[in-house]
């Protein structure tokens, strides 16, 4: 299989891995799920994944952003999905804009991937596709969407992505 297009998939915690354990208990941050539902959508794509961090958005510091942006840069790969959680995944993008040579999409869920409503399958499958076709640059796939990394936000009233107005 040749693997000069595979995409490397960076986890780094966020809703798209938390888990509900009971009615006493709060989400946590558990093991990745990105490798079963790319399983379960029977991709062939190749690819890789590599964990970076298994934190939520919120306490991921400016220097973890920095380790995620080192990774990207090392990287052999030059299409790379990311999942993170979506409180302060602009602020990554904005970390990872001007990595030369790369398309990097990162993406995440707004209910846990192992929810039977939760969005993250559809965002990954965005995010992995939009990998595959997308020139160098930093994207974001979230709620159907695909944005350029500085032209969205999260509006969290809506509980969606849009298009920033400037």
């Amino acid at each position: 299989m040749d693997t000069s297009d595979a995409i490397l998939l960076l986890t780094t915690g966020g809703t798209i891995d938390k888990q509900y354990f009971d009615a006493l208990s709060q989400y946590q941050i558990t093991d990745s799920i990105v490798a079963r539902l790319l399983e379960v959508a029977r991709v062939h794509h190749p690819y890789r994944i590599e964990e970076v961090l298994r934190k939520d958005s919120i306490d991921i510091t400016t220097e973890e952003r920095e380790q995620i942006a080192a990774h990207v840069r090392q990287a052999s790969l030059r299409r790379i999905v990311i999942t993170h959680g979506t409180d302060t995944m602009t602020q990554t993008a904005a970390a990872l804009r001007g990595i030369p040579g790369k398309t990097i999409v990162l993406t995440g869920a707004l209910a846990p991937a192992r929810f039977s409503e939760s969005d993250a399958a559809f965002n990954l499958g965005m995010a992995f596709a939009t990998a595959q076709v997308a020139a160098p640059g930093v994207y974001i796939a979230m709620n159907g969407s695909v944005f350029r990394g500085e032209e969205v936000i999260k509006d969290r009233e809506r509980g969606c992505f849009v298009r920033r107005e400037d």
